[in-house]
């Protein structure tokens, strides 16, 4: 398909001349740098406290309260295998951050195209009927345009923390392959720049916050200062990420546990309404292999 010049995904295929090498290297560091300052953050003699999502916070504990932020996006479901992955490493980190708020596995997702944003119902109506003769053909390109990503690792900042992958580049394939469909030529940020094509040929504009190069699933959100309170408090949930993630590596990497064709199970997502937190209202979902 033909991609246009102001496709704000197209930059990072361009500059890395579309070598899927040099893709997963940009997605790499892009996981690594935020972890770093995450961690040098959370351990800074200057630190002031976490980011608490006050809105989570009062759809947790204020009875009756009502999230007003509507938002239109096309998200990647997970399949079970990631699923069960995603509930271990849940148990792993609840260890250490036992009121933290986790994310259903049921609302779990990986956000490929966001469309609109904190807008109004009606506002996403209208976006919703300018899509939707086009929602099928969208939902359903997973079907054909399968990008396959690869070795998982917990990140966090000072609001939550997700786990998240790197797009494939030649790994050798821990699942089946027997249909030929799955080429890492075809990386999850081609997908993601040919998805806002397709929005795009429909009339809507795309305003998406979400353009770095980054593949990540929201584990859970931090409620309080509780677990960060000290030094040593801070100090022990770092080292129990750096466990987390040294365990993946050496026992998930290369597995098919640690691998994730988007579109397994099923395909995108076409969903709006209150999103955050994994809400919202499935418009149609595409076919999965």
């Amino acid at each position: 398909m033909a991609v246009s010049s102001t496709n704000p995904f197209t930059r990072i295929i361009t500059d890395s001349e579309n070598n899927t090498a040099k893709i997963q290297h940009l997605y790499a560091c892009f996981r690594a740098e935020h972890t770093a300052r995450s961690r040098q953050a959370l351990l800074s003699p200057d630190f002031s406290g976490l980011l608490i999502d006050e809105h989570l916070v009062n759809l947790e504990r204020r009875p009756g309260f009502r999230d007003g932020r509507h938002c239109l996006v096309f998200w990647a479901r997970p399949p079970i295998h990631t699923l069960r992955l995603a509930e271990e490493l849940q148990r792993r980190l609840r260890l250490v951050a036992p009121n933290a708020w986790m994310m259903p596995t049921y609302r779990m997702h990986l956000t490929t195209l966001e469309i609109a944003f904190s807008k109004t119902a009606d506002e996403i109506a209208s976006l919703v009927a300018q899509v939707r003769p086009e929602a099928e053909r969208i939902t359903s390109y997973t079907y054909s345009h399968r990008a396959r990503l690869v070795k998982p690792a917990v990140t966090y900042d000072l609001k939550g923390f997700a786990v998240s992958w790197v797009t494939a580049a030649g790994e050798t394939a821990a699942t089946s392959n027997e249909d030929g469909h799955v080429d890492d030529a075809f990386t999850y940020h081609h997908l993601r720049r040919d998805v806002y094509d397709l929005v795009q040929e429909t009339g809507v504009k795309v305003a998406s916050r979400l353009q770095v190069p980054g593949a990540h699933v929201t584990l859970g959100r931090f409620l309080d200062h509780g677990h960060h309170d000290t030094v040593e408090k801070r100090q022990t949930w770092a080292a129990a990420v750096d466990n987390v993630n040294r365990w993946l590596e050496a026992e998930v990497w290369g597995t098919p546990d640690g691998e994730w064709i988007v579109g397994q199970e099923k395909g995108l997502d076409f969903r709006a309404g209150t999103l955050w937190y994994g809400g919202g209202r499935t418009i149609i979902m595409g076919e999965g292999f």
